[in-house]
């Protein structure tokens, strides 16, 4: 019994340093740049060393949460598990994708290892900190996985035995980097030899390995492993080193711009957990519940800005839904339909808005302006929005919704009561777009802003409810930064072996025309929308089509856009459109029922995508003047 406690005192404070670690890197990707940013303004001078350091604690955060987000059985995957309803078949699935997960991240584990003592020098230093020992964090968080991998994986008994083999098989595919960890490049004759037998095997299994990762995805394992053992995979049938996975990793993680995806996935949280969401919509109902309508461009409106700045939409639906479910269906008079329907359908569309995430990584994937995407998507955005509230309109009309009479008193108040949320994206646009600040400058702003705001102004959130707020981020960042890094190093397989330039080559032989091409993309990207996140979608999917659209003569700011809204369509496609999910779980409705709800705001947002498609102007138009 003793040693029992004893045990689990040691488990917890293990967790309890891990998340400390996690939340202080956090922080301090907060506000470093925003030290960064005054200094370089007012006083012309830096942080020392402050790029390297903001790099590396990236590093740190990706691993760190990558671990938190393990624990809590948090990572992304396909959803098809929902579907099966036997709860016994339905844990050997699990436990099957457990075991293939302790597997994989195993490997990943030992070629971290691996790259630590081939791939970085110890002389390399960051700050007055070794570049090899902020790298540390990569084999000692994939060991950690493996073991809540293990932990989690639902087997009794005896069963659990088949999880040492899981990890011994790992170890197994990974003696060519522990070879490596052994005798660095001189490598004995039998190890070269043992090597050549690995390529020639993953080679040979390469076809039946791939569609068996394929169908381990669509069971439900967590995506950032298949995506890395497809990596694995390939890159070792190839005849390459498969440490070059953690090379990959490590880059994807150590790269500035993507600092901004915490940073504002932080904002988006510490957004949702306050009462913002309640001022804004007494602001917009204040505003425009006169009109027709009105509590519809109210709804619409918010989720818009609150999606733009969370980068996923399911936050805005689980943060929003009930408050503006209510204001619709009970104060508004809406049916249970309508409303449902427009608050599913509404919580993606704020994903060609700034500060959107999925801009912000189409932009880096693409090696596209930016700026330009963000211009790109301002009118089409802007359709998305105001054809939504049309059909709110048409239907507010057609149902007799009442309106209330305007009170400028009333608006005047409201719209003071939430000036620092309004305030926002204004500010910042300014910052961005003025050259001022740079991208991760912006999103340590936006942070800053956020919790300054609603912890010391509103004070809608204690101090010591922050933690909260970080422990609910932080499972969301460890799921993005987890299949960032990992699909970095598919990408750099795809890339390396030319292979989205030959299948452009046979796309423009097989199909001449340039808008029958469009067609056939808009329907296969509204499959990969239904079935892959919106992340893994952008930097997996998206290097293979930039190639094709380069040969059909199509604008790369036109195409990220094009993408972008057959992701938001996706959402809301069935069998497995994520936000349909999200609805039923949030609105406790049947998913047939859900998606039944949705097919009207479906339709519209497929009618926008035709055009957008076909009238490139709308997304090139204004690039002109930037």
């Amino acid at each position: 019994m003793m040693q029992k406690k004893q045990t689990k005192g040691l488990a917890s404070l293990l967790w309890t340093i891990e998340q400390t670690l996690c939340y202080f890197s956090l922080v301090c990707l907060s506000l470093l740049p925003v030290a960064e940013a005054i200094l370089r303004v007012f006083f012309h001078s830096r942080v020392p060393s402050s790029p390297g350091l903001i790099a590396h604690l990236l590093l740190v955060l990706g691993l760190l949460s990558g671990m938190s987000t393990t624990k809590q059985g948090d990572h992304l995957s396909i959803g098809l598990l929902h579907y099966v309803h036997n709860e016994k078949i339905k844990n050997r699935i699990i436990a099957g994708t457990g075991l293939l997960s302790v597997f994989i991240v195993t490997i990943f584990a030992w070629c971290s290892a691996s790259f630590i003592k081939i791939g970085l020098s110890p002389w390399q230093i960051i700050g007055f900190i070794p570049d090899q020992v902020f790298a540390l964090v990569m084999p000692i968080g994939y060991a950690v996985m493996v073991f809540r991998f293990a932990r989690m994986a639902p087997l009794k008994g005896s069963l659990r035995l088949l999880l040492v083999p899981a990890v011994l098989l790992g170890t197994l595919c990974s003696l060519p980097v522990i070879f490596k960890l052994l005798w660095g490049f001189n490598l004995p004759d039998f190890a070269f030899a043992i090597n050549d037998g690995f390529v020639a095997m993953a080679d040979f299994l390469r076809a039946p390995v791939f569609i068996l990762l394929i169908l381990a995805a669509l069971a439900g394992t967590p995506l950032f492993a298949v995506i890395g053992g497809l990596a694995l995979l390939l890159i070792q049938g190839s005849g390459g080193e498969i440490d070059v996975v953690s090379n990959q990793v490590y880059t994807a993680l150590t790269q500035n711009n993507m600092v901004a995806i915490p940073l504002f996935t932080l904002s988006g949280f510490i957004l949702s957990e306050s009462r913002a969401g309640e001022r804004l919509v007494h602001t917009f109902q204040s505003l425009f519940g006169w009109l027709p309508g009105g509590l519809v461009i109210a709804a619409v409106v918010i989720c818009a800005f609150f999606t733009s700045f969370t980068g996923a939409s399911g936050v805005t639906i689980l943060a929003l839904g009930g408050i503006l479910y209510a204001v619709l269906s009970e104060n508004g008079s809406y049916s249970s339909k309508f409303s449902i329907g427009l608050l599913t359908a509404s919580g993606s569309i704020g994903l060609l808005f700034p500060p959107s995430l999925a801009i912000f990584l189409v932009g880096a994937t693409t090696q596209t302006n930016t700026i330009h995407l963000f211009l790109g998507g301002l009118i089409p955005g802007l359709i998305l929005v105001l054809a939504t509230i049309a059909f709110g309109i048409v239907t507010s009309v057609k149902t007799k919704i009442p309106v209330e009479p305007f009170s400028l008193k009333k608006a005047g108040r409201a719209l003071k009561n939430s000036l620092l949320e309004i305030l926002l994206p204004f500010l910042l646009i300014a910052g961005y777009f003025s050259g001022v600040l740079s991208l991760v400058e912006i999103g340590a702003a936006a942070a800053i802003y956020v919790f300054v705001a609603e912890v010391f102004v509103y004070r809608d959130i204690k101090l010591s409810g922050v933690v909260q707020v970080f422990k609910k981020a932080v499972p969301i960042i460890g799921g993005i930064l987890s299949i960032l890094a990992l699909s970095q190093a598919l990408s750099y397989y795809i890339v390396d072996t030319q292979a989205p330039y030959r299948f452009a080559q046979w796309m423009q032989r097989a199909i001449s025309s340039k808008y029958l091409f469009l067609l056939v993309l808009n329907l296969s990207l509204l499959v990969v929308g239904c079935l892959v996140d919106i992340f893994s979608a952008i930097l997996i999917v998206l290097p293979l089509i930039m190639p094709l659209g380069a040969a059909y003569g199509i604008d790369p700011v036109h195409l990220g856009i094009i993408f972008l809204v057959n992701m938001e369509a996706g959402f809301l496609t069935p069998p497995v459109g994520l936000n349909l999910f999200l609805a039923s779980y949030r609105f406790k409705r049947p998913f047939l029922e859900t998606a039944r709800y949705v097919l009207p705001f479906l339709a519209i947002q497929l009618a926008v995508l035709i055009v957008v498609t076909y009238v490139p102007i709308l997304t090139t138009y204004l690039t002109r003047f930037y």
